[in-house]
């Protein structure tokens, strides 16, 4: 393999200028719906007490856990010692804080009281896997922003393979907290599952690898730098192993479930009586966000075509939006088991089916996450040199000939 060399964009075309105004300008909706519901108050979002937890958390909870996927490609070329990912590790290291501060960004604006946040970065209760995951978000930007610094200094090249090992385990050990945040929940019929650790690593393998292909794909477009079949295709092949993962943790989850009669009743809701939520599960989930990718990504004719496998990346995402809606919202939707075995009903919603509805505020704040995200990576690599100037198969691929 050739030496790699990096260098910034140009940033001044018209493109480039225009994108920037765009997500500049979901940004403005994002803080101006925070500051509309912050304003005045709850009651103008589709949340309320039995589910407190909605739009703007499915999109949070999403970009954290992509986050920690992104690495993986910095992480396989580093800790792995994958030659071909090697021009990779840079960008993936930047997508991954950039995500992370995307989806900490909408976390902060929808507490109610953001100053509150001081209180949890001040003061500590150990018996929370909240006050694990303030330590676990502030520790992967510190040890992601070094890991970077070993990737673009080459005086420091003897440093990056351990640096690297660290980041991988911190990473995953943050994706551990965040999926613990729903499996510790036992008061939830649908979340009280220790299986959910393990599977949200999965997932954030899956999104944060789709979100990274796209933006290699529209940077390396956009910039007229060559991308190269031979590392296209090995991206896009891991992409399907992982995608094939979360299936498998995902039929692992509900067939466990099925085999405890207690959780027959949210099973049976999520799968064939939860309405939106059961449509979300099969529809957006499973067949838009797993089947059709899957058969994209390894389909002998479809597998070839750039447009289509930027495609199957965009459904794996989507469909990862449907999964963690029904994760988030879905269990909160099915009514609590205060007394198992016992039919309970009251005037404070106990024995029914929340219901939810999003407003327009929630998807602006969302969306806000996104934005701020992609921004971030778009001056990123304006100002450093993030960006590999080719990734032709002659240059990247030690096999090529």
């Amino acid at each position: 393999m050739k030496k790699i060399h990096f260098s910034e964009i140009e940033g001044r075309s018209s493109g480039y200028l225009v994108l920037l105004g765009i997500l500049g300008a979901i940004v403005l909706v994002s803080l101006g719906s925070a500051f509309y519901m912050e304003h005045n108050g709850h009651h103008v979002t589709g949340m309320n007490n039995q589910i407190a937890w909605g739009i703007p958390h499915v999109f949070a909870v999403f970009l954290i856990v992509a986050a920690s996927g992104a690495l993986n490609v910095a992480s396989i070329s580093s800790v792995f010692n994958k030659t071909a990912y090697k021009p990779l590790a840079p960008m993936s290291a930047l997508l991954s804080i950039a995500l992370l501060a995307g989806g900490l960004m909408i976390l902060v604006l929808d507490l109610g009281r953001p100053d509150r946040l001081i209180v949890a970065m001040t003061i500590y209760n150990f018996k929370s896997i909240f006050a694990w995951n303030m330590i676990l978000y502030n520790g992967f930007f510190a040890i992601v922003i070094v890991y970077i610094w070993m990737l673009m200094d080459r005086r420091m090249e003897k440093y990056k393979k351990p640096v690297g090992f660290a980041a991988f385990i911190w990473r995953l050990t943050l994706t551990t907290g965040t999926g613990s945040i729903f499996g510790f929940i036992v008061a939830r019929q649908a979340l009280d599952a220790a299986i959910m650790a393990p599977m949200f690593i999965v997932m954030s393998f899956s999104f944060g690898l789709a979100i990274f292909l796209l933006v290699m794909m529209a940077a390396c477009s956009w910039s007229n730098r060559p991308f190269g079949d031979a590392l296209f295709g090995r991206l896009k092949n891991l992409l399907g192993v992982f995608v094939a993962g979360v299936l498998y943790f995902v039929i692992a989850y509900h067939l466990t479930n099925l085999y405890a009669a207690e959780h027959h009743g949210v099973e049976k809701f999520i799968l064939s009586d939860g309405g939106i939520y059961t449509q979300m599960f099969w529809i957006g989930q499973i067949i838009l966000g797993s089947l059709v990718p899957l058969a994209l990504f390894y389909h002998p004719s479809w597998g070839k075509s750039r447009a289509l496998v930027g495609l199957g990346a965009v459904l794996v995402i989507l469909g990862g939006l449907a999964q963690m809606y029904v994760i988030i919202i879905g269990s909160q939707a099915y009514p609590l088991v205060l007394f198992p075995g016992k039919v309970v009903e009251s005037s404070f919603s106990d024995g029914i089916v929340n219901t939810y509805n999003p407003t327009f505020a929630e998807f602006g704040l969302g969306l806000g996450g996104f934005a701020v995200a992609l921004i971030i990576v778009a001056l990123a690599v304006k100002i450093l040199r993030f960006m590999p100037v080719s990734l032709a198969d002659a240059d990247v691929d030690p096999h090529h000939k």
